[in-house]
């Protein structure tokens, strides 16, 4: 007898998360391009300087293994950069713009990334236990109905981020990160997840 299907759906506003985007929108870093600013952040003045391509290609590197550490090991040790607690992680070597970059940037990226979590969780305590679960499981299951077949074993990723566009956009293999006020809208978020559901079933 074949095993059932298994899907694994781990859902969070993380913190290092957090911290990285806050820290892109304070140094103005324009990558990824599709990705918009966090709300309630200043977003840099059209006039500052903008960040070195060296800058940019080392907060990338950072980006990725922040959001998916597994799928992107650093090559050489990591060290942790002062002022961040143990949220922020870069290579001992090859890092050393962005380490200085970022340096005055930590309380102001520490307390909004925190706040922002707390938030996060509050909104799921608020609801019923099972809303996220359900919410996946009714996905999944029109997503069965519609190819005639039942989905494959996945793994998904979802950070549920305050950005001031409202949407979900592909961060990693397999991670997405979904705008809050989308995430809190039952029938529109049915309809953005299932196509990524699609994806990986």
């Amino acid at each position: 007898m074949s095993e059932k299907p298994q899907w694994l759906i781990r859902e969070d506003a993380g913190v290092p998360v957090l911290v990285a985007l806050a820290l892109r929108q304070a140094l103005g870093i324009r990558v990824p391009a599709d990705l918009p600013s966090l709300r309630d952040l200043p977003v840099r003045a059209h006039d500052a300087i903008e960040a070195t391509p060296e800058i940019e290609r080392q907060w990338l590197d950072y980006w990725d293994m922040t959001v998916e550490p597994r799928a992107h090991p650093s090559g050489v040790p990591l060290e942790l950069i002062d002022g961040f607690d143990t949220l922020v992680a870069l290579p001992a070597s090859g890092a050393a713009e962005l380490t200085a970059a970022i340096a005055p940037h930590a309380a102001s990226s520490l307390q909004y990334a925190r706040a922002a979590h707390d938030r996060y969780v509050s909104s799921v305590k608020s609801h019923t236990g099972g809303d996220s679960y359900r919410a996946y499981a009714s996905a999944i299951a029109e997503f069965e109905r519609e190819v005639g077949r039942r989905a494959h074993s996945f793994e998904l990723n979802v950070q549920v981020l305050p950005f001031s566009q409202r949407g979900i956009w592909w961060i990693g293999a397999l991670t997405v990160a979904v705008t809050d006020g989308l995430r809190r809208d039952i029938v529109a978020f049915d309809g953005a997840i299932r196509p990524i559901i699609g994806e990986l079933a």
